[in-house]
């Protein structure tokens, strides 16, 4: 990309709007207060506070340990450490976000992926199928990342209620449940009190550099991963957990607005040139390419409209797909439309 003299850059999954002022004011109060030092590995006691008043609000549960980590990521490493030995199998859904798979491999996991194209819905007969005797858990995403469906409600009660059926945890990712357009997010907690959910301040409050995620779910998995934080990442960065705490009573509404509307305006622009499933969330679309082979294809773009997308392979083993990103300025978003719309004439 640093070769290009104007690129149109349509890769990068993280938001385009700004970190919330008062959080950013937050964020240097603390710095010049001398709030810099190691925390509680938990995360400090004020924000903790809040989110866990957040989870009460949206699932009703009092009951639910939570953790302040290094990120979602940082949270979906823990609760990977804390739940799988080497050889046991962890179901994840394909297309997948890229570090899933390497994840549970690395450490010493076996992944069990469910090919859920064409559709990318869930399908859970073939779940059950998958469901063995060294199945510890299931990953889920949703708004998902790459292909932005949200797992509609009856899916994700069954879903709940299979892996409690069978003692396997539901980990659910839910970084994007603010980017959900059509209806209103349900996390998966509310239909599972075993399930481990992952969560942050980084996509919905456009704080990806400062590392705020958190879990929360059984004081036995969350207690684990607290003490596995101690000898791994030893706790989030103070100064952004502080920033969280100021982020977390913004309204974030017309952000979210915002990026509905390039939602609707992509969709708009490549209907009729393009094959791909309505997004119900996240801030992704993920259309079939042209002539079969998305590296071609994300190839060919480049070369000829210095356009940059992400080709399926990253996210599973289909070269079919690719991932666009239309959280960028409105004037990119209508360049990467036109320059789309060129190379879908010339396939």
């Amino acid at each position: 990309m640093q070769t290009l003299e104007d690129p149109i850059n349509l890769s990068i999954g993280q938001p385009d709007f700004e970190m919330p002022e008062v959080a950013r004011k937050a964020a240097c109060e603390a710095t010049i207060s001398g709030k810099n030092g190691y925390t509680a590995t938990q995360g400090i006691p004020e924000l903790r506070e809040r989110i866990a008043k957040e989870v009460q609000k949206q699932i009703g549960q009092t009951d639910r340990s939570l953790c302040v980590t290094s990120g979602s990521s940082g949270a979906l490493v823990l609760s990977l450490m804390a739940m799988i030995d080497p050889g046991d199998e962890v179901i994840i859904f394909e297309p997948a976000f890229v570090m899933y798979r390497p994840l549970i491999e690395f450490l010493g996991g076996q992944c069990v992926a469910i090919d859920t194209s064409p559709t990318f819905e869930i399908d859970i007969d073939a779940v059950a199928s998958h469901i063995g005797p060294k199945t510890r858990a299931v990953l889920l995403n949703s708004p998902n990342n790459p292909t932005g469906l949200v797992i509609p409600l009856e899916t994700l009660k069954r879903l709940a209620k299979l892996t409690d059926n069978h003692n396997v945890t539901l980990i659910s990712d839910e970084l994007y449940r603010g980017f959900c357009y059509d209806r209103p997010f349900t996390s998966a907690a509310l239909f599972s009190r075993n399930a481990i959910i992952l969560d942050g301040f980084s996509k919905t409050h456009a704080m990806t550099g400062w590392r705020v995620g958190y879990m929360h779910g059984p004081a036995e998995i969350i207690n684990a991963c607290i003490t596995l934080q101690q000898y791994t990442f030893v706790c989030s960065p103070q100064v952004g957990q502080w920033a969280a705490i100021a982020a977390a009573d913004c309204d974030m509404s017309g952000a979210f607005d915002a990026c509905r509307k390039k939602r609707d305006r992509l969709i708009e622009g490549l209907r009729g040139y393009y094959d791909f499933i309505h997004p119900g969330g996240a801030f992704y679309l993920y259309p079939k390419a042209p002539g079969g082979s998305a590296t071609a294809f994300a190839e060919h773009a480049v070369e000829q409209e210095q356009l940059l997308v992400v080709p399926g392979t990253v996210f599973g083993s289909a070269d079919t797909h690719f991932r666009i990103s239309y959280t960028v300025s409105d004037h990119m978003l209508e360049r990467g439309i036109e320059a789309l719309i060129r190379l879908a004439k010339k396939h």
